[in-house]
């Protein structure tokens, strides 16, 4: 139906530009999340190495002056108390400190004990404290020595805790704002494929217009040249061979032709959803069985023998009875046509499970290559047109048989291999509650 088809077609738009909007969102929060990131750990661990500099400097000053005073206070670039560094010497011994905050004392001994911070090095290094929260440091060492000449090292650190829940923080608000900002482009995104699909639908609902009018009005003329080439072949004063096959001729083109128009015209009505159903409870088995009869004679001139499969018990199903007679005599008839000679074409009907009857329609024809499987229901989609107009295919019978099984709120799937023909399964319900679709 044209409002599905072109619904269809808004959403996979949509759908598209709401997926490269959502990968342009996702690079732009990871590229400023790396940013802030990348600017927060620059600077601080540029005031690390400075303040670093500052404390060893100031150390090798006391080391070589014992009695001069030791003021940690001058040697930050700040008064920040979130500033700690500790000085030992390589035996273990803490030569000199200005301490941190008792809170995460403890994790920043684990970690100089570790021996994991090397020199000139600026690393972070996280511990969940007994809240779940994660505490965050960021510490440096650099070597000094003393005046006998042993090496000490002087470990400078910062909780930069803080820093880095403002950081998670500001990136959730981003996160945040990115789906809302995905949220509004796909509601645009929406309205302006809307607008982007009005000259289409405009242009495909005076195509099917035309479809309908063009097929209604070629009815009547049809048919008075169909009965009047009847008369004429039933004519005994022409008795000439030749006009007799063009008599002929002209009788089966214009029953291509009507066949045809009748096809468009239930094309058009099904798009303008004009088709209706008329419920009636029959027996579906009995229906395949008839199907078997009229179609066995057209088989026969391709030494085609068309038969049933397992157990055709009385099958009672609630449809449109004619509708759904359409529906098997198009997938047979297909069989038949695309079937070579001495084939077999084999008709089953499965058990009813949960309120569905399923039937099956399998031959052993030239079968449907994988990337035409998904094209056959197409309108006017044939995968051999130069066989198909010899055997006076139009490309729509598949389409049909797809809309009678969509009428019906069923389905319709296709099972084939190049060579080793293909099997039909439509699955219909057995109760309908409308009437009308």
């Amino acid at each position: 139906m044209s409002l599905g088809m072109f619904g269809k077609g808004r959403r996979r738009l949509t759908l598209f530009y709401s997926c490269i909007m959502c990968v342009f969102l996702v690079v732009l929060i990871f590229g400023v999340h790396r940013t802030m990131e990348w600017a927060i750990s620059s600077e601080q661990a540029r005031e690390l190495i400075d303040t670093a500099s500052n404390i060893s400097e100031a150390q090798t000053h006391f080391n070589q002056h014992p009695g001069s005073p030791f003021d940690d206070n001058n040697l930050y670039k700040s008064s920040n108390d979130r500033l700690f560094f500790y000085i030992f010497d390589d035996t273990g011994r803490l030569v000199n400190f200005s301490r941190a905050s008792f809170r995460i004392e403890p994790f920043i001994l684990d970690v100089i004990s570790s021996r994991e911070i090397l020199e000139g090095d600026v690393s972070v290094y996280g511990k969940p404290d007994e809240k779940g929260r994660i505490i965050k440091v960021m510490m440096t060492s650099c070597r000094v020595y003393n005046t006998v000449g042993i090496p000490e090292t002087v470990y400078v650190g910062k909780d930069v805790t803080a820093m880095y829940n403002g950081m998670q923080k500001a990136t959730y608000a981003l996160i945040f704002l990115g789906v809302l900002a995905l949220i509004i482009a796909t509601a645009v995104g929406h309205v302006m494929s809307g607008k982007a699909l009005v000259p289409l639908r405009e242009a495909y609902e005076k195509q099917r217009q035309f479809a309908a009018d063009a097929s209604h009005e070629l009815r009547t003329p049809l048919a008075v040249v169909l009965a009047s080439a009847e008369l004429l072949e039933n004519d005994p004063s022409i008795k000439s061979p030749f006009l007799k096959q063009v008599i002929s001729d002209v009788r089966d083109e214009v029953k291509k032709m009507t066949k045809l128009v009748s096809d468009l015209l239930v094309v058009a009505r099904s798009d303008n959803q004009a088709l209706k159903l008329k419920l009636a409870k029959f027996d579906l088995a009995a229906l395949l069985q008839q199907t078997v009869r009229v179609m066995q004679p057209l088989a026969d001139k391709k030494e085609i023998e068309i038969q049933t499969e397992g157990d055709m018990k009385e099958t009672e199903i609630q449809a449109d009875e004619q509708k759904i007679k359409q529906l098997v005599l198009i997938l047979v008839d297909n069989a038949v046509k695309y079937t070579p000679e001495k084939g077999k074409i084999i008709l089953g009907l499965m058990p009813v499970e949960r309120g569905l009857v399923r039937f099956t329609v399998q031959d052993t024809g030239i079968g449907i290559s994988k990337e035409n499987q998904e094209k056959i229901f197409d309108r006017f989609y044939r995968v051999d047109k130069a066989r198909s107009r010899e055997m006076g295919g139009n490309g729509l019978g598949l389409a049909i048989a797809q809309e009678i099984v969509n009428l019906h709120k069923g389905s319709i799937a296709v099972e084939s291999e190049p060579g080793k023909g293909t099997k039909f399964i439509v699955e219909l319900r057995t109760r309908l509650r409308s009437k009308l679709v």
